[in-house]
This record gives structure tokens, C-alpha cells and sequence, in this order.
């Protein structure tokens, strides 16, 4: 598939083709994908030693959206606004973020953008191979915060409770929301264009 393909299977090259300026439109993608990733963030039950967040919905639905390359780029700038910037959940920043409890999670997320953002471009609108695909990427994504988590506090039964019981049911619901708001959205721009 060509870069070309790739961006008009996309429901962001759907609606925003990349013709006239696309480093402009990839830029203002990526900062609004990093606004709506930071913002997930913040919307969160206070949870020890993982809070809750809305960060499991908002990683497919941007990937899904952007598809595998601009969506996994947002991921990253995302992290790496981290770095300098106040944007993960507990309002913090820094290195110690990528060594701490949540680590895992955050190395996971630009993986699992790779992945659902691949089988978007795709599948497009048919929202059951896209929530299929987004449970699978969560799956690792609570895999590998799981694992590292256990590491990191040294002890299997707490990164359990604390790292992936809590957020199972939710982040079933969070993805088929996302898979929803894909399909909805294609649906919708379909009928706009009549």
C-alpha cells in the first residue's frame, strides 16, 4: 500500500486529504491527537498503583482514525511531550515516568497504535475486525503494564489487583466505544457525501 493509500483509508485522510499541505495537516493532527491523549489522561479514577483512565480509548480511536503511521507518530510525540511536559495522569513528567509503575503501559501504547492504525487502514469502517483488533492491542497493553508493573513492585498478585482486574470490564467497554465512534463516523461521513 502506497503512503498515498494508506492516507485516504484513514477516517482523518477521509475527511482532511493530505493534497495541498500534508506536513501541515500531519502536524495539526499530531498535536491534537497529543491534546486529546493528554486530556484522556486527566480524566481518571485515582487508582493504586495504575490510575483508571480514558488513555485505553483514546489510543485506538486516534490510531484507528489516523492509521498506523501518523497514529503511532501522535503516540510518540505524546510520550515525548512527557518528557518536558505535565501530561500523563498524576499531572507529573519526566524520565522517571518510563521507569515507574505505569511504564509499561506507556511503552505499549505507540505498539498498540501500530497495530490497530495497520488493520484500520484496512478494514476501515467494519467495526468488528476493528474491535477485534483494538481488544487484541489492549490485551497487550495490560500485558506488558502487567508485567513490568509486577517487576517494578515485586510481586505478581498486587500488579494483578492493582494493574489489570481493575481495568478489565472498562477497558472492554472503552474499546468498543472506540470501535463504535469509528464505524459511526465513517457511516456518517458517507451519508455527507450522499
Amino acid at each position: 500500500m502506497s503512503a498515498a493509500q494508506s492516507t485516504t483509508s484513514t477516517l482523518a485522510g477521509a475527511l482532511w486529504p493530505a493534497k495541498a499541505n500534508p506536513i501541515l495537516r500531519n502536524i495539526l493532527l499530531v498535536v491534537a491527537g497529543v491534546a486529546l491523549l493528554t486530556l484522556s489522561a486527566k480524566v481518571q479514577v485515582p487508582f493504586w498503583p495504575v490510575p483508571v483512565t480514558l488513555q485505553t480509548l483514546a489510543v485506538p480511536l486516534i490510531a484507528a482514525a489516523f492509521g498506523a503511521r501518523l497514529g503511532t507518530a501522535t503516540v510518540l510525540a505524546y510520550l515525548a511531550t512527557g518528557l518536558v511536559l505535565p501530561v500523563f495522569a498524576s499531572a507529573g513528567f519526566g524520565p522517571a515516568y518510563f521507569v515507574g509503575p505505569t511504564a509499561g503501559y506507556l511503552v505499549a501504547y505507540p505498539i498498540a497504535a501500530w497495530i490497530v492504525g495497520s488493520v484500520a487502514e484496512r478494514v476501515g469502517n467494519r467495526v468488528l475486525p476493528l474491535f477485534a483488533t483494538m481488544l487484541a492491542a489492549d490485551v497487550l497493553v495490560l500485558a506488558l503494564g502487567f508485567g513490568w508493573l509486577a517487576y517494578f513492585i515485586q510481586s505478581i498478585e498486587k500488579a494483578w489487583l492493582g494493574g489489570v482486574a481493575p481495568f478489565l470490564f472498562a477497558d472492554l467497554v472503552k474499546v468498543g466505544l472506540a470501535a463504535a465512534l469509528i464505524g459511526l463516523s465513517w457511516s456518517g461521513l458517507k451519508k455527507l457525501r450522499g
